[in-house]
């Protein structure tokens, strides 16, 4: 019985001490959620802050998700997400009179969103980046696109007929045409080979990856064919 009894006070002593846990954790966690949203910040802090303003950082996700911005500089604005890839130029620093600081924030399409700089400071290197992430394929895209002009630009300065032009532009070259003119128009072959028979002149064998053989005699295009 009275290990019965010692055994009720333990529980009871146990069940306190867990609610007493509990109490202490919820108003720990409300202090601080409080103190998160207080402007406590000092004018050397908002001036640090304002150093942000006018730089361009960039759309990253993480887990999964791109990083939220506020409609209005509250909040309990409506939020909505950005889109992994795109821009965005910290146009302003709002709220500093009441020191209740957000960053005012405008993309590369026009929309205008806001952020807390909290947000902003947790999210740097993660979500937002200072440089573009698609930097090296924006350039390569560019290099591509001026390549191209410059073939589009060469093959109409051509005396060729509008046909050949016509399949040039496509990429296809016309017998007749030379080993040079031809890189130009379908690039360098993935493999080269050179076939020489008796009593016949040697060959050249220009393969392509799409699965196209140009065979070559003494330098001009002779036949096209397919690889079997």
């Amino acid at each position: 019985m009275q290990r019965a009894r010692q055994n009720v006070v333990a529980v009871g002593i146990s069940c306190a001490t867990l609610i007493v846990s509990v109490v202490l954790t919820a108003n720990l966690l409300m202090v601080a959620s409080v103190a998160s949203a207080s402007n406590h910040y000092t004018e050397k802090q908002l001036q640090v802050l304002g150093e942000r303003v006018g730089k361009t950082y960039w759309i990253q996700e993480a887990d999964g998700q791109a990083p939220s911005f506020l409609t209005a500089p509250k909040n309990q604005a409506v939020s909505f997400r950005a889109r992994a890839g795109d821009s965005f130029e910290i146009v302003e620093l709002v709220g500093r009179a009441n020191k209740n600081p957000y960053y005012k924030a405008r993309f590369s399409s026009g929309k205008e969103g806001y952020l807390r700089p909290e947000v902003f400071l947790q999210g740097l290197n993660l979500t937002f980046l200072t440089i573009d992430p698609l930097a090296s394929e924006k350039r390569e895209a560019a290099e591509r696109a001026q390549e191209e002009n410059e073939r589009v630009d060469w093959i109409n300065a051509q005396p060729w007929p509008a046909a050949a032009k016509e399949a040039a532009l496509k990429g296809q070259p016309v017998p007749g045409m030379t080993t040079n003119e031809v890189r130009k128009i379908a690039g360098a072959p993935s493999r080269v080979t050179k076939v020489h028979r008796v009593g016949t002149i040697q060959e050249e064998h220009w393969y392509y990856p799409d699965g196209k053989q140009l065979i070559f005699h003494q330098g001009l295009l002779t036949r096209i064919a397919a690889v079997k």
